[in-house]
């Protein structure tokens, strides 16, 4: 768990920071205020010259491995749930670094989240060991193959729940991602050729990537976000207790799924942090 909650507070440190680099990177003389494709990568270019930009970037790999670490030691349900506890994080650095005001409800939210989180930690079991049936790894990568055409035909999809279905599928994503670590059982170059579960991890990772950037540069925020939260988080919990033996302590079902409720539904309320405000001043840090 403390490896779940240190990978949920490197991602949404990571989301704010990179942020503040975008902003601070913003569009050049003759760049026009244009959406496609070469505005997207001159602006890139631009924010990774930000050592915001490149701090975030690390903090993103460092959240990965951390996360890799806890898939391997803690239910997927736990995990699932701290990762979506990042917007949590988000908030309350947004609050100190870009000046971004929180209503009382959304304070109300931070807490929620944190008491869902509180009981997880009390209920969680370890990992199950069982590896799932043979045609889960298929099944897996077969999703990570449908978030990929999802996330290139995007911009065909109808404007109306365009951002909610590009967040469902890169939360989608985000899970296959989750799952495929549990059924990744040597890192040996041999076995991970033969392993369908390595090729959905990449796949099913790079996707998760295109359809959620394309979620939040076609439509709301918070509706790509909040699909997000729930496609990374519903799915997955339910592959590891029905298949991969994930279970609580015993006598104590009931405030597992009860912490995973709660710290949901406080990630949802949050939802608007999935990508930082763009309209608020940093602060000038150094």
């Amino acid at each position: 768990m403390v490896c779940a909650l240190g990978a949920s507070v490197c991602f949404g440190t990571a989301t704010v920071l990179q942020a503040m680099a975008t902003r601070e990177a913003g569009p050049g003389e003759g760049d026009g205020a244009g959406e496609g494709a070469a505005f997207a990568v001159t602006l890139l270019l631009r924010a990774v010259r930000q050592w915001r930009y490149i701090a975030g970037l690390a903090l993103d790999g460092l959240g990965f491995l951390l996360q890799i670490a806890a898939l391997r030691s803690v239910p997927i349900y736990a995990v699932g749930a701290a990762l979506a506890s990042s917007l949590a994080v988000t908030a309350v650095v947004s609050a100190r670094l870009l000046r971004v005001r929180l209503s009382g409800s959304e304070w109300g939210a931070v807490g929620v989240v944190c008491a869902g989180m509180a009981l997880l930690g009390i209920a969680s079991g370890t990992e199950g060991d069982r590896g799932g049936p043979a045609a889960l790894k298929y099944a897996l990568l077969g999703t990570a193959l449908a978030v990929l055409g999802l996330g290139l035909l995007g911009g065909r999809l109808p404007e109306r729940g365009r951002a909610l279905a590009l967040g469902l599928g890169a939360g989608f994503g985000f899970g296959v991602v989750e799952v495929a670590v549990r059924l990744i059982d040597s890192l040996a170059l041999p076995d991970l050729i033969a392993n369908p579960a390595a090729y959905a991890l990449l796949v099913g990772g790079g996707a998760a990537f295109l359809s959620l950037t394309s979620a939040l540069q076609r439509g709301s925020v918070t509706a790509a976000t909040a699909g997000m939260v729930i496609g990374e988080t519903i799915g997955p919990a339910l592959v590891g207790v029905v298949w991969l033996g994930d279970r609580t302590r015993e006598g104590l079902g009931w405030v597992a799924v009860l912490g995973f409720a709660v710290a949901v539904a406080g990630a949802l309320a949050l939802a608007r942090f999935g990508e930082a405000p763009a309209n608020s001043a940093p602060d000038s840090i150094s």
